[in-house]
């Protein structure tokens, strides 16, 4: 959306005056202003002597601009961190020039510092979504976004969905057609080819893409049996419909030589009705987690130098920087009392319900609810050092941390893989070497045979 030089919506930011196209562009801008204008303060105006920090670690200082090795958040110019954050009439975005940063104009808006993990590999992390390099899941945000993406389950929903009936009916043809007669076997053998076709190509074209993921970076899981059994099913069964006389007349049975149709895409879509019953549980713990950001304000009211005081975002406040706390509002960040007497409800954390007296010297908790009394604070921890932070993290380090019978079962699956290949591998050899004539077709045969039997084994 472009930006008029006569938008209502607009704000100042260090002497500077942005336009924006709506209010809720203006809003985000306000909230962090250095994120959209970062690049200004590197495209010439930075001197060889400025220092970078970081808006989270103060203690985090460099001569050159990069992330945080604590929280990854970008680093800023200190006079930025400092002279910036006590000027919070910073306002957000879309310069009067007319440009506007993308990242401001969008709904699902990243905040800076966000690390995106893989469900299964905790130990991949990094700055931006993608897949896992080592089984191909979506990469999550390690701390739930405020607009959650649930993109991959409305897409798992969708494909599970459309061909959940083909998956029944390929089933109710493969065990009872013979018996039921509707069709000739060789024609139902074409049916259940073209019925088996959306299922193995669609609905598990993700677990293929997973499973050669986990084979390019020699990594391999539950994700490699799956895709390597019913993807060797899948194509034996389609050269045993579309080129039967390839295979010995002792396989064909009942006028067909048999198929495994039914097999491919029986697993797939058990397969992915358990992603789908994983990515609803995850997203409801995302929801708890967000529910348990909900609970620290958004703003905190600073006392500057002079006297003067500002509402500020949270995001913004330092350690050692004052804070008013009125009654009814939450206490912004974890602190110290200096001056002032009141009761703070602090049944969030603790359970109990009555107020507790708080005076100076005593400790403020961020998020507990200041009831009656005016309050001054010096912030002591902020951002991923206070305890609610670190209660989230907690929960959602709990969410991606698998049990000691999963992190077995793909221990175990990593081996099975392997076993299983080097099995199929001798197979085909020893049969093709001492089986009886065509002893390369027997021994191919069998050592898809092998792979069916792994597959079927996972089911």
């Amino acid at each position: 959306m472009g930006v008029v030089p006569e938008s209502p919506h607009h704000a100042t930011y260090n002497g500077k005056l942005y336009r924006f196209c709506s209010a809720s562009c203006r809003d985000k801008f306000i909230t962090d202003p250095l994120r959209y204008t970062a690049n200004e303060a590197q495209s010439g105006e930075s001197r060889a002597d400025t220092f970078y920090v970081c808006p989270m670690h103060p203690e985090v200082r460099q001569d050159h601009p990069g992330r945080c090795p604590k929280c990854q958040m970008h680093l800023v110019p200190e006079t930025q961190a400092h002279e910036g954050h006590g000027s919070t009439h910073h306002h957000q975005h879309h310069p009067a020039s007319g440009t506007q940063p993308e990242s401001a104009t969008g709904p699902t808006a990243t905040p800076e510092g966000t690390v995106y993990t893989c469900p299964m590999h905790p130990e991949v992390q990094q700055d931006h979504p993608g897949n896992c390099p080592k089984c191909g899941m979506t990469l999550e945000p390690s701390i739930p976004l405020e607009e959650e993406d649930n993109s991959e389950l409305k897409d798992f929903q969708r494909r599970f969905w459309w061909t959940l009936p083909l998956t029944v009916v390929v089933t109710v043809l493969a065990m009872f057609g013979h018996r039921l007669g509707w069709f000739g076997m060789q024609t139902q053998t074409w049916i259940e080819l073209a019925l088996s076709l959306p299922v193995v190509l669609w609905t598990g074209w993700p677990f293929f893409a997973r499973g050669w993921q986990s084979i390019i970076h020699r990594s391999p899981n539950m994700w490699t049996l799956i895709s390597l059994g019913s993807g060797a099913a899948f194509v034996y069964s389609v050269v045993a419909t579309v080129a039967p006389g390839v295979f010995p007349s002792s396989f064909v049975s009942m006028g067909r030589v048999a198929v495994y149709f039914e097999a491919a895409v029986v697993i797939i879509s058990l397969t992915m009705l358990g992603q789908l019953i994983e990515l609803k549980a995850r997203s409801q713990t995302s929801a708890a987690i967000k529910s348990l950001l909900g609970l620290a304000p958004k703003t905190a009211r600073r006392i500057n130098a002079d006297g003067s005081e500002e509402d500020v975002p949270l995001t913004h406040v330092h350690v050692g920087d004052l804070l008013r706390v009125r009654p009814g509002e939450k206490v912004p960040v974890d602190g110290i009392v200096t001056d002032g007497r009141s009761a703070v409800d602090e049944s969030m954390l603790t359970g109990e319900p009555v107020p507790v007296t708080k005076r100076v010297g005593d400790k403020l908790i961020g998020a507990t609810l200041n009831t009656n009394g005016a309050l001054v604070m010096r912030s002591e921890k902020v951002g991923a050092a206070t305890m609610l932070a670190q209660i989230v993290q907690m929960v959602a380090s709990a969410q991606r941390s698998k049990a000691p019978m999963q992190r077995m079962a793909d221990v175990v699956a990593g081996k099975f893989v392997v076993v299983v290949v080097l099995v199929a591998i001798a197979t085909l050899l020893v049969w093709g070497l001492f089986g009886p004539e065509p002893s390369w077709v027997f021994g191919l045969i069998n050592a898809v045979a092998v792979l069916i039997t792994e597959r079927k084994s996972v089911v």
